[in-house]
Protein backbone atom coordinates (compact mmCIF):
# COMPACT_ATOMS: atom_id res chain seq x y z
CA UNK A 1 0.00 0.00 0.00
CA UNK A 2 1.38 3.40 -0.95
CA UNK A 3 1.57 6.36 1.41
CA UNK A 4 -1.16 8.08 -0.58
CA UNK A 5 -3.43 5.06 -0.18
CA UNK A 6 -2.85 5.07 3.57
CA UNK A 7 -3.64 8.78 3.68
CA UNK A 8 -6.86 8.12 1.80
CA UNK A 9 -7.82 5.67 4.56
CA UNK A 10 -7.55 8.41 7.18
CA UNK A 11 -9.46 10.83 5.00
CA UNK A 12 -12.25 8.30 4.60
CA UNK A 13 -12.60 8.11 8.38
CA UNK A 14 -12.58 11.90 8.70
CA UNK A 15 -15.31 12.12 6.07
CA UNK A 16 -17.38 9.34 7.64
CA UNK A 17 -19.93 9.29 10.44
CA UNK A 18 -18.32 7.05 13.07
CA UNK A 19 -15.67 7.63 15.73
CA UNK A 20 -12.61 5.37 15.53
CA UNK A 21 -9.89 4.68 18.09
CA UNK A 22 -6.47 4.50 16.41
CA UNK A 23 -4.00 1.88 17.52
CA UNK A 24 -1.23 3.30 19.66
CA UNK A 25 1.89 2.10 17.82
CA UNK A 26 5.54 2.87 18.48
CA UNK A 27 7.76 0.57 16.41
CA UNK A 28 7.59 -1.90 13.49
CA UNK A 29 6.47 -4.78 15.72
CA UNK A 30 3.56 -2.88 17.28
CA UNK A 31 2.62 -1.64 13.82
CA UNK A 32 2.47 -5.18 12.44
CA UNK A 33 0.46 -6.41 15.42
CA UNK A 34 -1.99 -3.54 14.99
CA UNK A 35 -2.39 -4.42 11.33
CA UNK A 36 -2.92 -8.09 12.15
CA UNK A 37 -5.65 -7.09 14.62
CA UNK A 38 -7.46 -5.25 11.85
CA UNK A 39 -6.62 -1.76 13.07
CA UNK A 40 -6.10 0.32 9.95
CA UNK A 41 -5.08 3.61 11.58
CA UNK A 42 -2.32 4.11 14.13
CA UNK A 43 -0.98 6.96 16.22
CA UNK A 44 2.63 7.57 17.24
CA UNK A 45 2.42 9.79 20.30
CA UNK A 46 5.16 12.25 21.16
CA UNK A 47 5.60 10.88 24.67
CA UNK A 48 5.82 7.32 23.37
CA UNK A 49 8.27 8.28 20.63
CA UNK A 50 10.55 9.95 23.19
CA UNK A 51 10.35 6.89 25.42
CA UNK A 52 11.07 4.37 22.66
CA UNK A 53 13.76 6.31 20.82
CA UNK A 54 15.54 7.94 23.77
CA UNK A 55 14.26 6.31 26.93
CA UNK A 56 13.25 9.84 27.92
CA UNK A 57 10.07 11.52 29.17
CA UNK A 58 7.98 13.91 27.12
CA UNK A 59 10.08 17.02 27.77
CA UNK A 60 10.88 18.13 24.24
CA UNK A 61 14.30 16.53 23.78
CA UNK A 62 13.55 14.25 20.82
CA UNK A 63 14.53 15.78 17.49
CA UNK A 64 12.65 15.92 14.20
CA UNK A 65 15.23 13.63 12.58
CA UNK A 66 14.80 11.00 15.28
CA UNK A 67 11.01 11.19 15.03
CA UNK A 68 11.05 10.94 11.22
CA UNK A 69 13.39 7.93 11.39
CA UNK A 70 10.97 6.11 13.68
CA UNK A 71 8.03 6.99 11.43
CA UNK A 72 9.95 5.57 8.47
CA UNK A 73 10.66 2.31 10.31
CA UNK A 74 6.99 1.85 11.18
CA UNK A 75 5.69 2.87 7.77
CA UNK A 76 7.87 0.48 5.82
CA UNK A 77 7.00 -2.46 8.11
CA UNK A 78 3.22 -2.33 7.83
CA UNK A 79 0.26 -0.78 6.04
CA UNK A 80 -1.17 0.93 9.10
CA UNK A 81 -2.01 4.54 8.24
CA UNK A 82 0.19 6.35 10.75
CA UNK A 83 -0.76 9.63 12.36
CA UNK A 84 2.12 11.34 14.14
CA UNK A 85 2.29 13.73 17.07
CA UNK A 86 4.58 16.37 15.56
CA UNK A 87 4.48 18.55 18.69
CA UNK A 88 4.74 22.22 17.73
CA UNK A 89 6.49 21.52 14.42
CA UNK A 90 9.87 21.86 16.17
CA UNK A 91 9.95 25.63 16.09
CA UNK A 92 8.43 28.47 14.11
CA UNK A 93 6.43 28.38 10.89
CA UNK A 94 9.46 27.55 8.75
CA UNK A 95 10.38 24.70 11.09
CA UNK A 96 6.80 23.46 10.82
CA UNK A 97 7.15 23.41 7.04
CA UNK A 98 10.31 21.33 7.37
CA UNK A 99 8.50 19.01 9.77
CA UNK A 100 5.68 18.47 7.29
CA UNK A 101 8.13 17.62 4.50
CA UNK A 102 10.20 15.24 6.64
CA UNK A 103 7.24 13.32 8.03
CA UNK A 104 5.55 13.19 4.66
CA UNK A 105 8.73 11.76 3.11
CA UNK A 106 8.92 9.22 5.95
CA UNK A 107 5.50 7.87 5.02
CA UNK A 108 3.25 9.41 7.66
CA UNK A 109 -0.43 9.50 6.72
CA UNK A 110 -0.83 12.68 8.71
CA UNK A 111 0.26 14.60 11.78
CA UNK A 112 -0.84 17.03 14.42
CA UNK A 113 0.70 20.46 14.96
CA UNK A 114 0.01 22.02 18.34
CA UNK A 115 -0.08 25.48 19.87
CA UNK A 116 2.23 24.81 22.83
CA UNK A 117 5.46 26.76 23.23
CA UNK A 118 8.22 24.16 22.96
CA UNK A 119 10.74 23.65 24.32
CA UNK A 120 9.59 25.41 27.49
CA UNK A 121 11.25 28.78 27.90
CA UNK A 122 13.69 29.39 30.72
CA UNK A 123 11.78 30.03 33.95
CA UNK A 124 8.42 28.82 32.65
CA UNK A 125 6.11 27.65 35.43
CA UNK A 126 4.29 25.17 33.24
CA UNK A 127 2.95 24.67 29.76
CA UNK A 128 2.49 27.85 27.74
CA UNK A 129 0.76 28.55 24.43
CA UNK A 130 1.86 30.61 21.48
CA UNK A 131 -0.49 33.33 20.30
CA UNK A 132 -3.46 32.54 18.12
CA UNK A 133 -1.97 34.68 15.35
CA UNK A 134 1.31 32.78 15.35
CA UNK A 135 -0.46 29.43 15.41
CA UNK A 136 -2.69 30.40 12.49
CA UNK A 137 0.36 31.29 10.42
CA UNK A 138 2.14 28.11 11.48
CA UNK A 139 -0.80 25.98 10.35
CA UNK A 140 -1.06 27.89 7.09
CA UNK A 141 2.64 27.26 6.52
CA UNK A 142 2.26 23.56 7.25
CA UNK A 143 -0.62 23.22 4.81
CA UNK A 144 1.38 25.05 2.14
CA UNK A 145 4.38 22.75 2.67
CA UNK A 146 2.76 19.41 1.95
CA UNK A 147 3.53 17.88 -1.41
CA UNK A 148 0.81 15.25 -1.39
CA UNK A 149 -2.60 16.92 -1.06
CA UNK A 150 -3.94 13.76 0.60
CA UNK A 151 -1.58 14.18 3.59
CA UNK A 152 -3.69 14.92 6.66
CA UNK A 153 -2.83 17.88 8.90
CA UNK A 154 -4.67 18.43 12.17
CA UNK A 155 -4.39 21.63 14.16
CA UNK A 156 -4.06 20.74 17.84
CA UNK A 157 -4.94 23.01 20.73
CA UNK A 158 -4.26 22.74 24.45
CA UNK A 159 -6.20 25.93 25.16
CA UNK A 160 -8.86 24.36 27.41
CA UNK A 161 -6.22 23.98 30.11
CA UNK A 162 -5.18 27.62 29.83
CA UNK A 163 -7.80 29.92 28.32
CA UNK A 164 -11.09 28.31 29.25
CA UNK A 165 -13.96 27.48 26.96
CA UNK A 166 -14.37 30.91 25.39
CA UNK A 167 -10.69 31.23 24.50
CA UNK A 168 -10.58 27.71 23.12
CA UNK A 169 -13.62 28.26 20.94
CA UNK A 170 -11.99 31.38 19.52
CA UNK A 171 -8.81 29.44 18.72
CA UNK A 172 -10.73 26.60 17.09
CA UNK A 173 -12.62 29.07 14.90
CA UNK A 174 -9.34 30.69 13.85
CA UNK A 175 -7.51 27.42 13.22
CA UNK A 176 -10.39 26.19 11.07
CA UNK A 177 -9.66 28.95 8.53
CA UNK A 178 -6.12 27.75 7.77
CA UNK A 179 -6.83 24.83 5.44
CA UNK A 180 -6.17 22.07 8.01
CA UNK A 181 -8.18 18.87 7.70
CA UNK A 182 -9.38 18.72 11.27
CA UNK A 183 -8.90 19.95 14.83
CA UNK A 184 -7.33 17.92 17.64
CA UNK A 185 -8.91 19.00 20.94
CA UNK A 186 -7.04 18.31 24.16
CA UNK A 187 -8.74 18.39 27.55
CA UNK A 188 -12.33 17.72 26.49
CA UNK A 189 -14.31 16.55 29.49
CA UNK A 190 -17.96 17.33 28.77
CA UNK A 191 -20.54 17.15 26.03
CA UNK A 192 -21.14 20.89 26.48
CA UNK A 193 -17.53 21.64 25.56
CA UNK A 194 -17.87 19.62 22.39
CA UNK A 195 -21.11 21.36 21.47
CA UNK A 196 -19.41 24.74 21.80
CA UNK A 197 -16.58 23.65 19.50
CA UNK A 198 -18.97 22.19 16.95
CA UNK A 199 -20.82 25.49 16.80
CA UNK A 200 -17.84 27.26 15.18
CA UNK A 201 -16.57 24.72 12.65
CA UNK A 202 -17.69 21.80 10.52
CA UNK A 203 -14.20 20.27 10.48
CA UNK A 204 -13.84 16.78 11.97
CA UNK A 205 -12.41 16.51 15.46
CA UNK A 206 -9.83 14.27 17.07
CA UNK A 207 -9.62 13.88 20.85
CA UNK A 208 -6.92 12.62 23.15
CA UNK A 209 -7.74 11.15 26.56
CA UNK A 210 -11.36 11.80 27.45
CA UNK A 211 -13.81 10.38 30.04
CA UNK A 212 -15.34 7.00 29.29
CA UNK A 213 -18.83 8.51 29.64
CA UNK A 214 -18.13 10.24 26.32
CA UNK A 215 -18.58 7.07 24.31
CA UNK A 216 -17.49 6.75 20.72
CA UNK A 217 -21.13 6.75 19.66
CA UNK A 218 -21.80 10.02 21.47
CA UNK A 219 -18.59 11.61 20.22
CA UNK A 220 -19.52 10.73 16.65
CA UNK A 221 -22.64 12.91 16.88
CA UNK A 222 -20.38 15.92 17.48
CA UNK A 223 -18.12 15.23 14.53
CA UNK A 224 -15.39 13.44 16.48
CA UNK A 225 -13.87 10.93 14.08
CA UNK A 226 -10.76 9.87 16.02
CA UNK A 227 -10.28 9.44 19.76
CA UNK A 228 -6.96 8.23 21.14
CA UNK A 229 -7.79 7.36 24.77
CA UNK A 230 -4.18 6.91 25.83
CA UNK A 231 -1.19 4.74 24.91
CA UNK A 232 -2.00 1.53 26.75
CA UNK A 233 -0.07 -0.68 24.32
CA UNK A 234 3.23 0.93 25.29
CA UNK A 235 2.39 0.68 28.98
CA UNK A 236 1.59 -3.01 28.55
CA UNK A 237 4.91 -3.51 26.75
CA UNK A 238 6.88 -1.88 29.56
CA UNK A 239 5.02 -3.85 32.21
CA UNK A 240 5.57 -7.16 30.45
CA UNK A 241 9.29 -6.58 29.93
CA UNK A 242 9.73 -5.43 33.54
CA UNK A 243 8.08 -8.61 34.81
CA UNK A 244 10.37 -10.81 32.72
CA UNK A 245 13.47 -8.89 33.82
CA UNK A 246 12.42 -9.17 37.48
CA UNK A 247 12.15 -12.95 37.19
CA UNK A 248 15.58 -13.15 35.57
CA UNK A 249 17.11 -10.91 38.24
CA UNK A 250 15.64 -13.15 40.92
CA UNK A 251 17.13 -16.24 39.26
CA UNK A 252 13.68 -17.63 38.47
CA UNK A 253 12.78 -19.59 35.37
CA UNK A 254 10.90 -17.83 32.63
CA UNK A 255 7.13 -18.03 32.81
CA UNK A 256 5.98 -19.87 29.67
CA UNK A 257 2.58 -18.20 29.96
CA UNK A 258 4.26 -14.82 29.46
CA UNK A 259 5.48 -15.83 26.01
CA UNK A 260 3.21 -15.31 22.99
CA UNK A 261 2.42 -18.20 20.64
CA UNK A 262 4.89 -18.80 17.84
CA UNK A 263 2.44 -17.51 15.26
CA UNK A 264 2.24 -14.16 17.05
CA UNK A 265 6.02 -13.85 17.05
CA UNK A 266 5.92 -14.79 13.39
CA UNK A 267 3.46 -12.00 12.68
CA UNK A 268 5.58 -9.51 14.62
CA UNK A 269 8.66 -10.29 12.57
CA UNK A 270 6.95 -11.06 9.23
CA UNK A 271 8.52 -14.52 9.32
CA UNK A 272 6.26 -15.98 6.64
CA UNK A 273 6.89 -13.11 4.26
CA UNK A 274 10.65 -13.41 4.66
CA UNK A 275 10.50 -17.18 4.22
CA UNK A 276 8.62 -16.72 0.94
CA UNK A 277 11.25 -14.26 -0.26
CA UNK A 278 14.06 -16.63 0.65
CA UNK A 279 12.38 -19.42 -1.28
CA UNK A 280 11.63 -17.25 -4.30
CA UNK A 281 14.95 -15.47 -4.54
CA UNK A 282 17.48 -17.91 -3.10
CA UNK A 283 18.08 -16.03 0.11
CA UNK A 284 19.39 -19.09 1.92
Amino acid sequence: MTATERRARVRAVLAGDVCVRPASVFDPVSGRLAEAAGLGIGMLGGSVAAAVVLGAPDVGVITLTELADQVRRISRACDVALLVDADNGYGNALNAMRTVRELEDAGAAGFTLEDTALPPRYGAKGEELISTTEMVDKLRAGVAARRDPSTVILGRTHALNHEGLEGTVARVAAYATTGVDGIFLMGIRTEEQLAAMRAVTDLPFMLGTTPAVLTNELLATYGVRLVLRGHSSFGAYVGAVQAVMARQAAGEADDPAAQPPAEVLGTATATGEHAAWRKAFGGG
